[in-house]
């Protein structure tokens, strides 16, 4: 599964994007990539939805997604890759992107509700599958079993990236004498301190052996899930 942040994070200046069905979610996505300096096309058969974002993005279109020659003429051809969001209707959104596949578009990117929609969407061969509401959902249960987690996304074959605050065991300490690695088999990313500044926190750079954990430091690290709840729980 491609994260959904890994949408609207890499560079888009330039680019073109279209995203086909505008509800909270589709929109959101749309209303990003323009605020990262993408020419977004946004599309859906509901010209209320399409008129409230017409003044936010590049192009905004009312049409039929499921009608092969109203997508055609849209050029899709020539876009980036197209996030197909409709949620008001399965049957429609599968169709929309067996219309895209037979137009050749380059790289689509389809919402699924549930792991039965995921699993027709791979049996169609669409390599880009998000499921934000499993996104949600696993964030908030891995906040729930440990409070002090931030942020947790979750990735193929029981690895995971997490945002945690650091564990009061390693306050004080060194990265080289925490041993993450060494000792619970994952990696650090980066550390995100606070600010003086603006009381917020900010990347503090790639860190270093000799880079010590100060308080009110948040961490982010990766490796497999049992990994990460076993360094959280013995260092809480």
């Amino acid at each position: 599964m491609e994260p959904l942040k890994s949408i609207v994070n890499k560079t888009t200046m330039n680019k073109k994007f279209a995203v086909i069905g505008l509800g909270v979610f589709g929109s959101a996505i749309a209303r990003k990539l323009a605020e990262r300096g993408a020419d977004v096309m946004a599309i859906d058969e509901n010209e209320e939805r399409v008129q409230h974002i017409a003044q936010e993005v590049a192009f905004a279109v009312t049409l039929d997604a499921t009608n092969l020659q109203a997508l055609e003429a849209q050029n899709l051809r020539d876009v980036d890759a197209v996030v197909v969001s409709i949620g008001s209707s399965f049957q429609e959104m599968l169709l929309c992107v067996f219309q895209l596949q037979e137009m050749g578009v380059p790289r689509i990117i389809a919402r699924a509700q549930g792991p039965v929609q995921r699993k027709i969407l791979e049996k169609m061969g669409v390599q880009n599958i998000l499921s934000p509401e499993m996104e949600v959902a696993n964030n908030v249960a891995e906040q729930l079993i440990n409070p002090g987690v931030l942020m947790c996304v979750q990735l193929p074959d029981d690895y995971e990236i997490i945002e945690v605050e650091a564990p009061s065991k390693i306050i004080g300490r060194s990265l080289e004498d925490i041993g993450l690695r060494k000792k619970y088999n994952i990696n650090l990313v980066t550390v995100l301190r606070k600010s003086k500044d603006d009381n917020a926190h900010h990347i503090n750079g790639v860190p270093s052996p000799e880079s010590f954990i100060n308080p009110g430091d948040i961490i982010l690290v990766f490796g497999q899930v049992k990994d990460i709840n076993r360094f959280i729980e013995i260092n809480a």
